[in-house]
This record gives structure tokens, C-alpha cells and sequence, in this order.
């Protein structure tokens, strides 16, 4: 099973995308053992949504999609009031 997830920086007002066939451990890399990369400036971050897929190509569609414009604007109107307001 594989899931695509959007993690939230409070602190900075960052989002990040990705996808992932082990949810945990993926998010433990992103707070504590990346040494490089986008993720380790805006720690700590938060899970703040994921979807599940069943097979790999799927999910890395739907990264794709919630990665371009209209994705991150789906996620600002849909997924961000959530938890700032």
C-alpha cells in the first residue's frame, strides 16, 4: 500500500508533498534524520492529510497532481483552513 501525504510547517507556513510506501518511517526521516534537502529547514512538520493507494502508479499520480497549481490550490482552500484558522 502506498499513501500521499502533506506535511505543514506551523512555524514557517510551509507545506511539503510526497509519497511513501511506509508513512512513519517517512515522516521520522523528514523530522530527524534528513541531513539535507527542503524538509530539514522547516522543521518540525505535521501530518496534516494523506490518502492510501493500492498500487504505486496511482499514488504517484496523485503527487503529481496535488504538487502542480491546482493541487496547492485544492490543498489552500481545501486542507489549510483546517488548521489555521
Amino acid at each position: 500500500m502506498y499513501c500521499v501525504y502533506i506535511l505543514y510547517s506551523f512555524n514557517y507556513k510551509k507545506l511539503y508533498t510526497g509519497m511513501t510506501s511506509d508513512l512513519i518511517i517517512r515522516c521520522h526521516f523528514h523530522n530527524y534524520k534528513s541531513t539535507k534537502g527542503f524538509t530539514i529547514r522547516y522543521r518540525p512538520w505535521y501530518c496534516i492529510h494523506v490518502e492510501f493507494f493500492d498500487d504505486k502508479t496511482s499514488a504517484l499520480k496523485r503527487e503529481k497532481i496535488l504538487k502542480s497549481g491546482k493541487g496547492r490550490e485544492w490543498i489552500n482552500k481545501n486542507i489549510l483552513p483546517i488548521y489555521t484558522t
